[in-house]
């Protein structure tokens, strides 16, 4: 009988990937969600001139959905095929950043890209190690591009080699930074800092178009989409469209109800919808009606500074690219027992466009400054372990949407403050004048590292699963997501995600 795995994102094709080199029968199972015809279109016309051949009014219009997305949403390409909007799933979305996702690929469409294995020392509550996780990410890397290279991040992440990897070149910012920090190894390595060039699942091709933020017309940015269509040429694999309304588990067998009525029966069942929707099948699921369930959050904010020094040219003429520039690690114990990541960006359009708006009203014809301004805007984005953050309770209400409830941390704002202050001493360092005043917390799950709802434990008692993703109480039922974490890092999740679903296609009997 066919396996069956619900969801295309990176944990349902990571999954597939490794059942399908078993020699197993596998059908993929999702929204079908998919770019409309007039925004591909136009993503294709972009592609097939090139940069050079682009008008003004070109990137404008390219430029234009993006910049009038509703709060709460993420959208590229001119759509919002890839993000359901947050009234969809949840009873009350406005305090909840996090959204869930029908299209093929799932969220990875909006996937900002950045890479990291987990370090060692911070799942050390999990019920594997990294030496389990090693050889799934050596393998999800073989599909997954990434661009990269050797550099001080290394000996804190072993478990992914840089070497023959090909960097995307850095910003002339981000050059001038990486050189000043170059010059003082040791006064970072006092503040417990660790930095280097970001790692990113962007395809070697890229054409420094400046897009990134708003959709690759090429499609240089990963995609779980890339790895369905190679998989689609598998002829164990079959993939069909359809929302999973409720599963039940039976003694050689597990039955799936769609939305429509319609029921499948596959000998296992593998749950990669993201974990808000994994939450919503699950507790419809459950036999019972009180079940509730507990997100665990990766608290993000984002500190702005200011470059004092000329950059060598100016960093909104191409080529160039708006995804992470630079990663800092921090590794400071008296602030956290585990890392606090931070990525880096230099200018992207959103700088003065942001501006503009907050400011330039008030300040009527300021509109140059403001652009001069952002040319020297540099913005880190600090993430911190899920030890530190808010949780989100998620019970069903009766039309089946998610009702969520905030679990506030206290060490939130302790933690964030002390980030602040020593992530600002390390942006110093680099020449930057740090605006710890314009400090921007993010909502509760707005940074998609979000959770542990279900997580894998050696003994699992109730709410809790083993370490092949199966709930307890059930033996063919897998939850593959982010979901089955014990904690949520602070390091990228993506490819731990991806990583211990492939481990888990491997294991499975």
């Amino acid at each position: 009988m066919t396996d069956l795995v619900i969801g295309s994102g990176p944990a349902g094709v990571s999954v597939a990937v490794a059942l399908l080199a078993r020699g197993r029968q596998v059908l993929m199972l999702d929204g079908g969600g998919r770019l409309e015809a007039p925004a591909l279109d136009h993503s294709k016309r972009l592609a097939a001139s090139g940069p050079d051949n682009w008008t003004a009014g070109d990137v404008q219009s390219w430029q234009a959905p993006q910049f009038d997305t509703p709060p709460g949403q993420v959208r590229r390409f001119g759509s919002d095929f890839a993000m359901v909007p947050g009234a969809e799933t949840l009873v009350c979305p406005d305090r909840i950043g996090l959204r869930a996702s029908h299209a093929v690929g799932g969220l990875s469409n909006l996937w900002g890209s950045a890479v990291l294995p987990n370090r060692a020392e911070d799942i050390a509550d999990w019920p594997i190690g990294i030496d389990d996780l090693v050889p799934h990410y050596r393998a999800v890397a073989e599909f997954l591009p990434i661009s990269g290279r050797q550099d001080a991040l290394q000996t804190l992440f072993p478990a992914l080699s840089m070497q023959g990897r090909v960097p995307l070149p850095p910003s002339p910012q981000a050059q001038q930074m990486l050189q000043r920090w170059d010059s003082q190894k040791s006064s970072l390595s006092d503040l417990g800092a660790h930095v280097g060039l970001a790692r990113l699942a962007v395809d070697p091709g890229c054409q420094y178009c400046g897009q990134c933020l708003h959709g690759c017309p090429w499609g240089y940015i990963y995609s779980a989409q890339k790895t369905l269509a190679e998989l689609r040429h598998n002829p164990g694999f079959q993939y069909r469209t359809g929302l999973a309304r409720r599963f039940e588990e039976h003694p050689d067998h597990v039955t799936v109800t769609l939305e429509d009525g319609e029921a499948l029966q596959a000998s296992r069942l593998f749950v990669a919808t993201g974990v808000l929707e994994t939450a919503r099948l699950f507790l419809t699921s459950s036999p019972d009606p009180a079940a509730r369930l507990q997100l665990q959050d990766s608290q993000h904010f984002f500190l702005p500074s200011l470059h004092r020094w000329r950059a060598t040219r100016r960093p909104d003429h191409r080529p160039y690219h708006t995804l992470p520039q630079i990663f800092v690690e921090l590794d400071a114990p008296e602030i956290s027992p585990h890392l606090i990541h931070a990525q880096v960006y230099t200018w992207n359009e959103f700088y003065a466009h942001d501006l503009i708006n907050s400011y330039g009203t008030k300040l009527p014809g300021s509109g140059p400054l403001w652009r001069m301004l952002a040319r020297r805007l540099v913005v880190a984005q600090a993430f911190l372990h899920s030890a530190h953050s808010a949780r989100i309770d998620l019970t069903l209400a009766t039309d089946r949407r998610l009702v969520p409830a905030v679990q506030a941390n206290d060490a939130t704002e302790r933690v964030m403050g002390q980030a602040t202050s020593r992530l600002a001493q390390v942006l110093k360092r680099a020449g930057l004048i740090p605006l710890a005043f314009a400090r921007r917390p993010g909502e509760v799950g707005s940074s998609f590292h979000v959770g542990g709802s279900v997580p894998m434990a050696k003994s699992p008692g109730a709410g809790q699963s083993d370490i092949l993703g199966r709930p307890k109480g059930l033996s063919r039922v897998h939850l593959v997501d982010a979901s089955n974490l014990p904690s949520i890092p602070a390091t990228t999740i993506t490819f731990s995600v991806m990583a211990n679903a492939h481990r888990i296609g491997m294991l499975v009997p």
